[in-house]
């Protein structure tokens, strides 16, 4: 994560700051931008936001959003991925999804880059994990590891090709091994 150069500010005057590519996260009154999402990163997130809304997204259980802007205790993150069970996703005035998320994602999802900080990337995890997210996972491409944080329980990390991924219960129906998710990133 690159730390913009600027004072310290409001969550109020964040919000009316201009989107950056990639994408500014509010924390702890810094502005703090993603960096860039290089091809292993771009790979896994498609692959899973795919994977995750085929088993979800037409049975009404959840849906997996790539990118978005959270809101909520104090901070605005963007997840890589952030899973939203079906009930608790915001509508507009014509029933169409909101563009404004005020809440904790159900499931947050980040993938790390060769220059994010896992501190700062955990910390955003653990932060989810406070406000109602049910799980989170950190998935390290480079060293082919994933850590899992259940709400509640002590984190996990899984390494061998044959570990089931533990899911939240919204989509129990998602069955991936850590052999099948970085497998993913071959041609």
């Amino acid at each position: 994560m690159v730390q913009l150069p600027t004072k310290t500010l409001t969550l109020e005057e964040f919000l009316k700051l201009p989107e950056t590519k990639p994408a500014s996260e509010y924390i702890n009154g810094q502005v703090i931008q993603k960096p860039m999402p290089q091809g292993k990163h771009s790979k896994l997130q498609g692959k899973l936001v795919t994977a995750i809304n085929e088993v979800t997204e037409n049975r009404k259980i959840a849906l997996a959003f790539p990118q978005l802007r959270c809101t909520f205790a104090g901070r605005s993150i963007v997840p890589d991925i952030a899973v939203f069970a079906w009930e608790r996703i915001p509508r507009d005035e014509n029933g169409d999804v909101a563009n404004v998320f005020q809440a904790a994602p159900d499931w947050t999802i980040e993938i790390l880059s060769p220059e994010q900080s896992p501190t700062k990337v955990t910390g955003n995890i653990l932060h989810c994990l406070k406000h109602g997210c049910r799980m989170g996972w950190l998935i390290d491409p480079d060293e082919r590891s994933l850590l899992v944080y259940p709400l509640g329980q002590q984190p996990e990390i899984l390494q061998e090709e044959q570990d089931i991924l533990p899911v939240p219960d919204l989509v129990s129906k998602l069955q991936i091994t850590v052999g099948q998710l970085l497998g993913w990133l071959k041609l």
